[in-house]
């Protein structure tokens, strides 16, 4: 009977049993149905919910998933009385690459559980319990937002608007109008009416690549996947679309596409044999975590010493490979070349030996590597934001850069620059949020330092923009469609203890969907309505070399007392003053905001649709004009004409600027920001003595299950993805574990209860988690989780340079309970 419920799935999400069986398996225990979706092959039992027989009253709406997974979904969905009894996806187009169906996956698919979950929050509520027991009681409409608006006018009073927090969250990233992020979401529309707020910068998936890629290429602009179909090698650092951009749209459909067409060999380097792997790559190779510059390091010794590198390239794009093109001021010895040959300070050879103790890759497999990369012309290396997840994050992704770089293949077709891939986007008007009047930025990870020590943070040592130091602590925290308040964010137990101080941070808003971890903190909690219900007008993110808009509009009314964001935050406005209300609102309602962006988009584009036709029609697609995204391609032909944006003009292998941060910051012992890529160790990476106590390296992974936690309560998800732990059977074998067993998961921050996968598909030594599933916990009992949340053992410990999230730098131990 396993294959009931696999059906059920299935028939909910519009595939076949037929186009199932011709999938096939793959590698992996794997199951390949239409669009690139996966699913594990076993699942448990369940009932299909009955087709309503068609009726007068039936009607389809488009609408989309616009959640943070780096796809842009188009849904049509089916309503009868009110509610979504089927949801269906893309239908239009020719159906072949490059006018093909932008298709959800099992998540979008199964949206209408989560529309009509029962546990979906109905009414404004007050926190009534301590922050963190899930107490509310229910209140009015009126009374939740006067709360808030006094509150926020207190404290504005009392503190200064740099005491308020927008906190970061990417529920809804996909969203135009109704944006989650706050770079561009209603709530910093109403701060920045109000006096603004504390600013942050970077994010919890790209700090450490977003602050690092600049200093060598002055952006982090990669090759669109689709330009794949020009190369002849693809080599992919910790980059798995298969379980991260799953849908039709999104990127493994173009890498399977274009790998289709131009037979280019794939190499995965992961700690994971992942889904992107799974029986479509031509060879796996398992690496330790934090590891990866040291493997490049070790491949560039090859590339050097056997004249492999485009010298030409080099001399001519790039500042600090050699001494002769090392800038004016470094030290002498100080470029990439005498690191790689060991005549730089470390007197250290970067050898494929010496790299095989750090990695676990065997030296032979190096030198292959190597070989095969400094042979390929064009070859596409790119990098996930997996290895840059890390405590010395900053230091892996601009190494990985350095392959193409030394090999020439930056601003070519078939090429790429080493970072993730770029893609073609259709004209999009954002709503506008209006400028911030606080200029203060603190790093997006270090929120909780900033509510229970802000006056101590400063710009040298915590990462503290526009001005030296914080004056003030956060006092006020609104949290808009986002998780992670509690569950994705690091070290739970330390930020409940935080979050519990009322008289640190004094005010907490959520705004949200369900109960979430982080919702049991709020002081009010709001309930909003889902983006499938209301209107909204969204871009493609990542989708290759084929841009997309698409229209959605409300699939139902909305129900019980849920309100939309814009008229929450209207409201809230309304409360601070006439003057406020008018500045946020302009004068105009939702759909009127919706026309006069589009209004703006039309007179930018006059190849777009009339706003009647994309709302009749649902999505608009279009081809990239120029074929592909090729980053820095106008440097590559032209560089004087089209210089880069670092200080230099050109590719900076060594960066001065980077030299200064690190002469200037106050860092620790173990912490490293260098002007070169090199390799460092990290604290609890695979050389640090508490491996003593700890010895498994433990990372995170993205899971088919979730868009981070979004997702995260849906049965028939659950189901098909159960929450596990990778352990490799030698590990499981020391242990007297085996595959199902209930385990304990632990180190000095935390311990969960999950079930054990013992699988060859991890490298000894490290353990993986999917992150995202909800934490589970007795928080005034034993904390022990027993939801899975990896987040319960992580570190709020931040990377030197970005002040990043370093999710994948975490020591445990597993033990059967």
């Amino acid at each position: 009977m396993k294959e009931n419920f696999l059906l059920t799935a299935l028939a909910e999400s519009g595939i076949s049993r037929r186009s199932l069986v011709k999938g096939g398996m793959a590698a992996g225990g794997l199951l390949i149905a239409s669009s690139a979706l996966q699913l594990p092959f076993t699942f448990a039992r369940s009932a299909m919910a009955p087709t309503p027989a068609a009726g007068a009253d039936d009607k389809t709406v488009w609408s989309m998933c616009s959640v943070n997974c780096g796809s842009r979904c188009a849904l049509r969905l089916h309503t009868r009385d009110n509610e979504v009894y089927w949801v269906e996806t893309d239908n239009t187009g020719q159906d072949i690459y490059g006018d093909h169906q932008v298709r959800a996956c099992l998540r979008g698919r199964s949206i209408r559980r989560r529309m009509n979950h029962p546990d979906r929050l109905k009414y404004p509520m007050k926190r009534v319990g301590k922050r963190g027991e899930g107490k509310f009681v229910r209140i009015s409409w009126d009374e939740a937002l006067d709360t808030i608006a006094d509150n926020l006018k207190r404290i504005v009073k009392d503190y200064g608007n740099e005491a308020v927090y927008i906190h970061y969250s990417s529920g809804i990233t996909g969203g135009n109008f109704t944006r989650s992020s706050p770079s561009g979401s209603l709530v910093t529309r109403l701060m920045n009416c109000y006096g603004g707020s504390l600013q942050q910068y970077g994010t919890y998936s790209t700090a450490q690549i977003s602050a690092a890629m600049p200093y060598t290429y002055g952006s982090n602009d990669g090759n669109s996947t689709s330009d794949i179909v020009n190369t002849k090698l693809v080599v992919m650092f910790g980059n798995n679309p298969a379980e991260t951009r799953m849908s039709g749209a999104g990127i493994t459909y173009h890498l399977e596409q274009a790998r289709e067409r131009s037979n280019a060999r794939m190499i995965v380097i992961d700690p994971r044999y992942t889904d992107t792997a799974a029986g479509r790559e031509d060879q796996w190779i398992p690496i330790r975590p934090g590891t990866d510059a040291a493997l490049v390091s070790a491949l560039a010794w090859v590339l050097i010493t056997e004249n492999l590198v485009d010298q030409a390239f080099l001399d001519t794009y790039c500042v600090g490979y050699d001494e002769k093109t090392l800038p004016a001021g470094a030290p002498a010895n100080g470029h990439y070349k005498a690191y790689i040959l060991g005549q730089g300070d470390d007197k250290t050879a970067k050898t494929p030996f010496w790299a095989e103790k750090i990695t676990g890759i065997p030296r032979d497999q190096i030198i292959k590597l190597a070989r095969e990369i400094g042979g390929a012309k064009p070859a596409y290396i790119c990098q996930g934001w997996g290895p840059q997840r890390q405590a010395n994050g900053e230091q892996t992704a601009r190494a990985i850069a350095m392959l193409p770089i030394l090999t020439g293949n930056v601003g070519i077709n078939g090429g790429n620059s080493g970072a993730r891939e770029s893609t073609y986007t259709i004209t999009i008007e954002r709503m506008p949020v209006l400028k911030n009047p606080v200029k203060t930025q603190i790093p997006v990870f270090m929120w909780t330092d900033a509510i229970y020590r802000g006056k101590e943070m400063t710009a040298l040592k915590d990462g503290v923009k526009g001005k030296a130091k914080l004056d003030v602590p956060i006092k006020f925290i609104w949290n808009y469609a986002g998780n992670t308040l509690v569950n994705q964010h690091s070290d739970i137990n330390r930020t409940h203890k935080i979050l519990q101080n009322e008289q640190d941070c004094e005010m907490i808003v959520v705004i949200e969907n369900f109960m979430t971890s982080s919702a049991k903190y709020a002081d009010i909690l709001l309930p909003d309505l889902m983006t499938t219900e209301q209107e909204d007008i969204v871009p493609n993110d990542y989708a290759g070399n084929m841009g997309y808009l698409i229209f959605g509009q409300p699939s139902t009314t909305p129900k019980f007392e849920r309100r939309s964001i814009y008229e929450i935050t209207k409201g809230i406005a309304q409360r601070l003053g006439p003057d406020i209300e008018q500045k946020f609102t302009e004068g105009r309602s939702q759909s009127e905001w919706l026309q006069f962006l589009y209004g703006k988009m039309l007179a930018e584009d006059p190849l777009l649709p009339s706003y009647d036709q994309l709302k009749a029609q649902g999505i608009y697609k279009r081809r990239d004009p120029d074929g592909h995204f090729v980053a820095y391609r106008d440097f590559r032909q032209d560089p004087q004409a089209h210089p880069l944006k670092t200080p230099t003009g050109k590719i900076e292998i060594y960066s001065t600027a980077l030299a200064a941060i690190a002469a200037t910051w106050e860092l620790k012992a173990d912490e490293v920001i260098s002007p070169l890529p090199v390799y460092a160790s990290t604290f609890e990476g695979w050389n640090d003595p508490l491996r003593s106590r700890f010895p498994l390296q433990l990372a995170g992974f993205h899971y088919k299950a979730r868009t981070h936690s979004t997702y995260g309560n849906i049965d028939v998800l659950q189901a098909a993805c159960p929450q596990e732990v990778w352990i490799n059977p030698l590990d499981a074998q020391t242990r007297n574990i085996n595959n199902g067993d209930w385990v304990r998961v632990f180190n000095d921050r935390g311990e969960i209860r999950i079930f054990a996968k013992v699988t060859p598909r991890i490298l000894p030594g490290v353990t993986a988690i999917g992150q995202g599933a909800w934490h589970q916990a007795d928080m005034a009992g034993d904390k022990i989780d027993h939801g899975g949340c990896i987040n319960t053992l992580t570190t709020q410990r931040p990377s030197p340079l970005a002040k990043g999230n370093p999710q994948h730098t975490n020591l445990i131990e597993i033990e059967k309970v």
